[in-house]
């Protein structure tokens, strides 16, 4: 788990903004303790710009560059509360690094973390950061990510940072055949919901969870 002095901040930084960051979370109905915990103790600041440190604590997405977002704290939350109450959890896969705040968040709470990244520069920074972090059991991969990452595969649980059209078969059949969870946003703009497909064998049950707002998920790698 992400701790040490030098990773509090201080003013807009500081571990009394992050608790406040947990409370609205609480009002918004995160209960899992340890996704809190883990998201009080992670130095949001560290992967925004600099210029915008003083807002890395509120409730919102803000832009990271490449036309990409560092996600909501609420959206994090929920997804990964999502995939940790539908059975054990221990190897996943994330479709889209980007900043890696995300994938820092799951790194504290699952065994293994596998994560693709189709912008290299984004990809690059965040590797960079995990490093900084001590998040051991991150593994990477320059990507497409609609393909997934077949050699390592299946994995427990899938979790797409970003929204196709139409779920890629590529990720269906890389899930555990034995209850292998999808969370993923579908759709076009402005119309997009976060699905959760569960595995059993050959079948696919889907349960749509709610309404959301993700970049798209696009084909092949800059």
């Amino acid at each position: 788990m992400v701790t040490g002095a030098q990773y509090r901040g201080i003013g807009m930084t500081s571990q009394r903004t992050r608790e406040r960051l947990v409370l609205r979370l609480r009002e918004r109905g995160i209960g899992n303790e340890s996704v809190l915990q883990v998201i009080a103790q992670t130095p949001r600041h560290l992967f925004v710009d600099e210029a915008l440190a003083s807002r890395s604590y509120e409730d919102t997405a803000l832009p990271i560059g490449f036309g990409q977002t560092i996600s909501q704290p609420y959206i994090v939350a929920r997804m990964t509360e999502t995939l940790l109450s539908r059975g054990p959890v221990n190897k996943v896969l994330e479709i889209g690094t980007g900043s890696g705040y995300q994938c820092a968040i799951l790194a504290q709470l699952v065994k293994s973390v596998y994560s693709v990244e189709r912008i290299s520069d984004l990809l690059d920074r965040s590797r960079r950061l995990f490093y900084q972090l001590r998040l051991n059991n991150i593994h990477l991969k320059y990507t497409d990510g609609t393909q997934g990452w077949s050699e390592k595969a299946p994995f427990d649980a899938i979790l797409a940072t970003a929204a196709p059209k139409q779920i890629p078969q590529a990720l269906l059949q890389q899930l555990s055949t034995d209850g292998g969870k999808l969370l993923i946003p579908v759709g076009a703009d402005g119309s997009q919901a976060l699905s959760l497909i569960t595995r059993q064998g050959n079948d696919y049950e889907q349960e749509i969870l709610e309404a959301v707002s993700f970049v798209p998920m696009l084909a092949g790698a800059d």
